[in-house]
């Protein structure tokens, strides 16, 4: 179970209440202490713009909450030629004077009872050609079989090739693979197209990792109920999708068994808008319905503003009495 507060909460809810929050939850936040300096002074939601390493710009209606391009330096297939990308991930020279930084790295994190986490950013190839060329542009793209869109893909993968090796010699035994491709019904592309496009991407940047014996996970928000299988045929183990946009039964159909379920906790509907009664029954309903003594059933809660205090509350002490479940 992890519950997850985001930043831009600071400015939405008083510091003392989520101080109290994580105080009176520690299987949750088990080594939280609440700090002795005083909380900054909530401020407005800000907007903000910047321009990231790839020439995307991207915006934001405030802290913490992810930016969307809004300019692709790509839209016109014209500026290809004359487009470069972001050097190439590499170790540090500090890490590249350590002959053995795998094994020194799984050392401390085994002392402290953790994994070498490793992995691609968000959003690492569609998205990021949904960045570079617009999503609309990018679907005629595929459709239209452009031939450019092959140098562009190669581009991205060779990029991701270099974040995927320097996690590797970093000793990483978990990857993450975190892409969006659900919309709130329906994928974001079809599958005929990932098949084509993004699926062999997948496998490759996968492959290495697997071979290295990592565990493989990869998070989509949306409805993947289309794509799922071809997720999993590319080498995911541990899957993080969202609950209620994709069905819990679905899911238990699907993944139960057979793939750990990394569950997304519904934000949009119950944990926004219910009671704290109807909080607690979705959290037992999904721990019974695809949890077992077995295992592989990881559960995740990210908390935005909006949520009503009482609903979070709730969801912390459902989360915390439903982990034992099968105890």
């Amino acid at each position: 179970m992890r519950f997850c507060i985001n930043t831009a909460c600071r400015n939405h809810y008083s510091a003392s209440a989520l101080d109290e929050l994580r105080e009176s939850h520690p299987y949750l936040f088990p080594d939280y202490c609440r700090s002795s300096v005083p909380p900054a002074v909530p401020t407005p939601p800000a907007p903000s713009t910047c321009v990231d390493a790839w020439g995307v710009t991207m915006s934001s209606p405030e802290e913490g909450i992810a930016a969307v391009s809004v300019r692709h330096p790509l839209a016109d297939w014209s500026a290809l030629e004359g487009y470069s990308p972001p050097p190439m991930p590499d170790l540090t020279e500090e890490e590249k004077k350590r002959p053995d930084l795998a094994a020194e790295n799984r050392r401390q994190a085994m002392a402290a009872g953790d994994l070498v986490y490793g992995g691609l950013p968000h959003g690492h190839t569609f998205l990021r050609l949904c960045d570079l060329r617009g999503y609309e542009a990018l679907i005629c793209d595929m459709a239209d079989e452009e031939p450019r869109l092959w140098r562009l893909i190669e581009m991205i993968e060779a990029h991701n090739e270099a974040t995927v090796r320097c996690s590797l010699r970093r000793g990483a035994e978990w990857m993450g693979y975190a892409e969006d491709l659900g919309m709130q019904t329906g994928p974001m592309l079809s599958p005929e197209h990932l098949r084509k496009y993004i699926k062999p991407s997948y496998q490759r940047l996968m492959k290495p990792a697997r071979d290295a014996g990592c565990v493989i996970h990869m998070h989509s928000d949306g409805d993947i109920r289309a794509l799922a299988d071809d997720l999993v045929d590319s080498g995911v183990q541990v899957v993080n999708l969202q609950d209620l946009v994709n069905g819990i039964e679905w899911i238990r159909r699907r993944f139960k068994g057979k793939v750990c379920i990394d569950l997304d906790i519904d934000r949009q509907t119950v944990t926004r808008f219910g009671t704290p009664a109807e909080v607690d029954a979705l959290i037992q309903t999904e721990v019974k319905t695809l949890g077992s003594r077995e295992g592989g059933l990881i559960m995740v809660y990210g908390m935005y503003p909006g949520i009503p205090l009482a609903n979070a509350k709730a969801l912390m002490d459902a989360m915390e009495k439903y982990s034992t479940y099968y105890s």
